[in-house]
């Protein structure tokens, strides 16, 4: 091994030592930052150390979720992934993942490697992994001022792309215009997912779409349905492009609430029932595109989804926490399709629900708030038995709350984000429940909270 090579590693884990020893985080980026400043030369070389291939997850919303159901299956499978499950999906967290999970000799303790990959990250990510898989899961408008519009990332995706061999393969979602179009011109192996349900969702697109226009001619698609935002089964009236026909496709799906749903596979090999481990239509996306790359990777799909069935959720994403005698569902919310998904799957019945919305406006969370008009908060009126709202953009999720048709009365605006936690359980009985929506920064510094008083533990122990 390269002298240079043994040099980042021992500095790259002294970085992250020190990060945690002064409290400043989990360690889960510095390490590869300071790494790959040493030696760039070392994520490549790992990379291609692992026997079977490394495997990438990307989109704006569920691709921890997804990546964590992906990492359960495949050790379900035999497999020994090395896996960014805390979350660290820059370069910088792929590059940490790989210094912790290597001896000082850049020998890998895995045989392969599971990455979740910021949508920013995806290209150069392609080009030091050299990934055996890709899994592109949706594209919807999410931090515009860092990542800007939809058409920019599916361009650079595309590029990045069109670099892959014949041997790679490319999982795409099918009931995504601006994803499913990047499978017509790659050398790459081709396999597409989606959701076959046509008694769910509407005859149009939201106004969160953000794909509602035909891919080649620039007509509005006619969707039969559309299941939220622009994903659904679309078609061009004018030029007749289309969605393409998905291998691997939910037929059945039956959601209620916060249980957990039934439904129906459908492989070229046949169909078969299950359990999805989580609830909401956008989890059933996340546990299929799992699914999709267990079969797409040729593993034997009774021991995988017997391994889905008992899956945990990730820090954050549907995450229970038990706390002072009540229970606290945790759902991340980033972007409006994000949200208004959480929000219609909480919402669900007429009994009324506490709330606790942490809206920060950090370089992670996108420093632009207008999102928060955007997703559907209407579906809360009258729905709401509190809301506290906190965290650096309090007063903006309040009068959107307000707004929305939530009663101003059950509105409280608290942004110190420790007072507002003690107010949502001060108003929540023994035994009750609240929910707590959180921007990225605003969950890592209530898990923080969270995990001194013995709630949760740290998310990079997690």
């Amino acid at each position: 091994m390269p002298l240079l090579h043994g040099v980042a590693l021992v500095v790259g884990r002294a970085a992250g030592f020190l990060s945690r020893r002064l409290g400043r985080g989990g360690g889960t980026t510095l390490p590869g930052w300071v790494v790959q400043r040493i030696d760039r030369s070392l994520v490549p070389t790992l990379c291609a150390r692992l026997e079977r291939g490394t495997l990438l997850v990307t989109g704006t919303n569920g691709k921890t979720t997804t990546a964590r159901m992906l990492a359960h299956m495949l050790r379900a499978g035999g497999w020994r992934p090395i896996h960014n499950r805390a979350g660290a999906n820059l370069v910088e967290g792929i590059a940490s993942t790989l210094v912790y999970a290597s001896d000082l000799q850049g020998r890998p303790k895995g045989d392969s490697g599971l990455f979740e990959v910021d949508e920013a990250h995806l290209p150069q990510a392609i080009a030091l992994c050299q990934p055996r898989l890709v899994l592109l899961h949706n594209l919807f408008r999410d931090q515009l001022d860092r990542y800007g519009e939809v058409d920019y990332v599916a361009a650079r995706w595309g590029e990045a792309l069109r670099t892959l061999p014949p041997t790679a393969t490319v999982l795409l979602n099918a009931d995504d215009p601006a994803v499913a179009a990047l499978g017509e011109s790659l050398q790459a192996r081709v396999v597409y997912y989606g959701l076959d349900l046509p008694e769910m969702g509407s005859t149009s697109p939201d106004h969160t779409a953000d794909a509602r226009y035909c891919r080649r001619c620039g007509a509005p698609y006619t969707y039969a349905p559309a299941y939220f935002g622009h994903i659904g089964r679309y078609s061009c009236p004018k030029c007749g492009h289309a969605r393409p026909i998905p291998e691997v496709h939910l037929t059945a799906l039956d959601t209620a609430g916060t249980e957990r749903p039934r439904a129906r596979l459908s492989t070229p090999e046949g169909e078969r029932d299950l359990t999805l481990p989580l609830p909401g239509l956008y989890n059933a996306y996340n546990a299929l595109a799992a699914i999709a790359a267990v079969w797409a990777l040729g593993l034997e799909l009774s021991g995988a989804l017997g391994a889905l069935s008992a899956f945990r959720a990730a820090f954050g994403r549907l995450e229970w926490v038990q706390a002072e005698g009540r229970e606290i569902l945790v759902a991340l919310i980033k972007n409006p399709v994000g949200a208004g998904q959480v929000v219609h799957m909480l919402a669900e019945g007429e009994e009324p629900h506490g709330y606790l919305i942490a809206i920060n406006d950090r370089i992670a969370d996108g420093t632009d708030v207008s999102w928060l008009w955007d997703a559907d908060w209407e579906a809360l009126a009258g729905r709401v038995a509190f809301a506290v709202v906190t965290g650096t953009r309090a007063a903006d999720m309040g009068v959107r709350l307000k707004y929305a048709g939530v009663d101003e009365a059950r509105i409280t605006i608290e942004p110190d984000l420790e007072r507002a936690l003690d107010t949502a359980l001060a108003h929540t009985p023994q035994g009750g429940t609240f929910y707590l929506l959180p921007t990225y920064t605003a969950m890592l510094e209530m898990r923080a909270l969270m995990a001194r008083r013995g709630y949760v533990v740290p998310f990079w122990e997690d």
